[in-house]
């Protein structure tokens, strides 16, 4: 995500290695090389420019102190002026109502059925609330497939009328339900275009002045930089959106939707949206995303995520038996499973200040645990309480039932026993000061 915007701007922020203060001469290459990235992020021009001038302004005759470079005042000045372009703090999302009504638009293949999908499931685990996803889209029966398959995966309720080609009809009909059913969101999934279109433009305009609903998301490919942007303004002026979703941003995307949107459209960005599994939506949060676009790491929302998957009675369990030096392969086994429910590892990894730019290249995906999982689930569960008792004999049958060979298991074993021998190090720590033992929910 932004690897080229990144790799730029780090490049250019070099012209300031070695000064001792930032002057007109010494900022101008910097600004111009900001410039050029942002426009080949795909940034209006326009918008660079402005920016860019912003970031001069503030940067020229700013003094240096002693414990931070004209290089680090740089890149705090950029952060600052990328969260504000993206719209400085995070966005309400308002779903209060009895029930609220939040209608998803946006072009055909820009991901909204899967995003409504994402959207009722984080309503439902996140929240507390109890959605209903309504098939709104009478153009493209498989959308109605789609959005069904998709409430089955989550458990949520999906309304339908395949009988009707009228989205208000669907709509109505669906309200009712939602009040029989106790539902206290209703999300309308409604028809895409391969571009805008009258039609279009009517059918979405006529459910907005109707239902009036608390949330309007406008939904953008990631990947189509500018145009997406473009199409953006042409939906606002029309229904006059409540918020942005930005989708596909683990794909190849240059970054100049998530910089241009607010700024063209005057609207936040309230989620964005991360592959097809219905767990991988997040709250939009400006200052994370520039924190991340200038390889800064994001250390708050991966602590964010692991602490969704934090268990008070078993870490304290967990904690009891590295102190007892008691730690095992079924604890190892619980831990990766604990890591892989956080999301992509790559993405994960790269959430670590420093650690995006060292694993750009390395092909980092889910089935990076697969090898270790099956070495685990080869051994027997006497073997996974007692690591001491794995001789040579049982090493054997161990990587012949994972498909690894011995060389392999050996060095995964000398890894787990070094993992070990600094626990009992960590056993020394006061009780309570031990790393991650003190997660605690807000």
């Amino acid at each position: 995500m932004f690897q080229s915007l990144s790799e730029k701007l780090e490049s250019a922020f070099k012209n300031l290695k070695g000064q001792a203060r930032i002057t007109d001469l010494n900022v101008a290459n910097t600004i111009k090389e900001i410039r050029r990235a942002l426009v080949d992020a795909d940034v209006n021009y326009k918008i660079a420019k402005e920016l860019t001038d912003k970031i001069k302004d503030k940067a020229v005759g700013e003094k240096v102190l002693t414990s931070v470079s004209p290089g680090q005042l740089m890149v705090k000045i950029v952060k600052d002026e990328l969260t504000e372009l993206m719209g400085g703090t995070e966005s309400d999302f308002d779903v209060n109502g009895n029930p609220a009504l939040v209608l998803i638009a946006g072009l055909q293949g820009s991901g909204k059925t899967t995003f409504s999908g994402k959207l009722a499931n984080y309503l439902k685990t996140k929240k507390g609330k109890s959605p209903l996803l309504v098939a709104g889209d009478v153009y493209r029966p498989a959308a109605i497939d789609q959005l069904e398959v998709l409430g089955e995966q989550i458990n949520v309720d999906v309304f339908s009328n395949r009988d009707s080609k009228d989205p208000v009809e669907i709509v109505q009909g669906a309200l009712q339900e939602a009040k029989a059913k106790n539902k206290n969101v209703v999300i309308i999934d409604t028809a895409g275009r391969l571009a805008i279109d009258e039609v279009m433009m009517n059918e979405v305009t006529k459910l907005k002045e109707m239902f009036k609903p608390q949330e309007i998301l406008f939904v953008v490919d990631s990947m189509t930089g500018q145009d997406a942007v473009n199409t953006a303004a042409a939906f606002n002026e029309r229904l006059d959106f409540s918020g942005v979703v930005l989708t596909k941003l683990d794909g190849d995307t240059r970054g100049g939707a998530a910089l241009s949107v607010k700024y063209t459209v005057n609207k936040p960005i309230k989620f964005t949206s991360n592959g097809e599994k219905m767990d991988t939506l997040d709250v939009f949060y400006p200052e994370r995303m520039a924190q991340r676009i200038l390889g800064m790491g994001d250390i708050v929302s991966l602590v964010e995520k692991a602490q969704e998957q934090y268990d008070a009675a078993e870490a304290a369990k967990l904690e009891r038996k590295i102190r007892k030096n008691q730690f095992d392969f079924e604890d190892f086994k619980t831990q990766i499973q604990q890591i892989k429910k956080m999301g992509n590892l790559k993405d994960l990894m790269g959430m670590i200040p420093g650690v995006g730019k060292q694993i750009k290249n390395l092909d980092i995906n889910d089935d990076s645990f697969k090898g270790i999982e099956a070495m685990i689930n080869s051994m027997t569960l006497e073997e996974r309480r007692n690591p001491d008792i794995i001789n040579p004999g049982r090493k054997q049958r161990i990587a012949k039932g994972s498909g690894k060979d011995i060389v392999e298991l050996n060095q995964f074993l000398k890894q787990f026993d070094q993992m070990k021998d600094m626990m009992k190090t960590m056993n020394k720590m006061p009780m309570g000061r031990m790393p991650g033992m003190n997660l605690r929910r807000n």
